[in-house]
């Protein structure tokens, strides 16, 4: 559902909030995550996003992670404020040591199929201009999960406001409830509007658990880490560059390394904030930030991450040809050939049918240097169509 607020015609900025709200609908549920819906539902839209025109995009339980990878994607796209609003459960991915959110059909054996991987948000967020974007969480840790969290391997990445709760798991035979978000809403459906690090403070006072996590890192300028009552540990903080960085020497090998030493979200981000300040910097279809693209759709193949990484090198080789490299050239040829052979590698039917079709115009244009490429498309849609769908 989407609500539109307009300020009687004037040209106001019009801020965008998007409001998930998910977790598992069987027995490795930990948290009641959309109960928190209607609260959030019921305040006006220039609460959530701090503007006085707004636009809000609820997702209550979707299924699909790449149904809120677009939703996400389509809303960081927006040029106004947006804040993002989450309430749901983290689990770690054992094979790859990656947080992920997880969403309505998600278990733990197929958490890399049915959950969002959590680089995946981060990695939209990252293109966005600095301080922009806001994200309040209502988290659930899994064990594993939260023993990374409390170690440091969880964050939004830079230039991104950040307020929240991450819990442990809660005891055997209980659900939690996101009591965190709930005193926003409560307190917005009063009439209040405190700044977010007074709101957070407040709801961090109320919400407990006495062990949970409490995550403050105001981005706006001049700003310092919010600390609301003790005991709260610090968020740790990446510090944007004062002025238009470039990438050295090192940028490189300090991506590959976190890449071969597992840490894949870190790469990603690293990487995602030089894609950012290339667009900055160059512009959109720049061979600067084109560079950053495709190293990014590298990562996703080095994570084992086939769907993104075929997402990835399809938007570069769309780019290249916007701006106006010919078909047969070495690059346009290279990253057609890449997203085919990492949509070749997708295990997982419904996700390379929904693939399918844009891979399929790029195959029409760019047709490669090997023959029976687009053929070769043909027959695996049509094996496709005979698996039935995962329930």
């Amino acid at each position: 559902m989407v609500i539109t607020q307009q300020d009687n015609g004037e040209q106001t900025v019009t801020g965008t909030a998007l409001l998930l709200a998910a977790a598992p609908a069987n027995k490795s549920c930990l948290i009641d995550a959309t109960s928190v819906m209607p609260a959030l539902a019921a305040v006006p839209p220039s609460a959530l996003t701090g503007t006085a025109a707004a636009s809000v995009v609820e997702l209550a339980d979707p299924v699909d992670p790449q149904t809120v990878l677009t939703r996400i994607r389509t809303a960081a796209a927006a040029p106004g404020p947006l804040v993002l609003y989450v309430a749901g459960q983290l689990h770690l991915d054992h094979r790859q040591r990656l947080l992920h959110l997880a969403l309505a059909r998600t278990t733990p054996s197929t958490l890399r199929y049915t959950a969002l991987p959590w680089h995946w948000l981060t990695g939209e967020l990252a293109l966005r201009r600095p301080d922009t974007t806001t994200v309040v969480l209502d988290l659930v840790a899994d064990g594993d999960a939260w023993g990374q969290m409390r170690g440091g391997g969880f964050g939004v990445g830079t230039g991104v406001r950040l307020f929240g709760r991450v819990s442990p798991p809660p005891p055997r035979r209980s659900t939690a409830v996101p009591g965190y978000l709930k005193t926003y809403a409560s307190i917005w459906r009063d009439g209040h509007r405190p700044p977010l690090a007074q709101l957070h403070a407040q709801a961090a006072g109320e919400a407990g658990p006495g062990d949970a996590v409490f995550l403050a890192v105001d981005g706006g300028p001049g700003s310092v880490p919010v600390a609301p009552r003790p005991p709260v540990p610090a968020a740790r903080q990446e510090v944007a560059p004062a002025v238009e960085a470039r990438p050295d020497a090192e940028s490189h090998p300090a991506i590959l390394a976190a890449a071969q030493s597992g840490r894949h979200g870190e790469a990603a981000a690293i990487a995602a904030m030089w894609e950012s300040t290339a667009l900055r910097t160059h512009g959109a279809g720049s061979p600067e930030a084109l560079h950053w693209l495709e190293v990014r759709a590298d990562l996703a193949r080095l994570a084992q991450d086939p769907g993104r990484s075929c997402e990835l090198w399809m938007a570069a080789a769309t780019a290249r040809l916007a701006r106006g490299e010919v078909t047969g050239t070495e690059d346009v040829e290279a990253a057609v050939d890449r997203a085919h052979h990492q949509w070749e590698q997708l295990g997982d039917p419904a996700q390379a049918r929904a693939l399918a079709a844009s891979l399929t115009r790029l195959r029409r244009a760019v047709p490669g240097r090997r023959p029976g490429a687009l053929e070769a498309i043909g027959r695996r849609i049509s094996a496709l169509e005979n698996v039935p769908a995962t329930p």
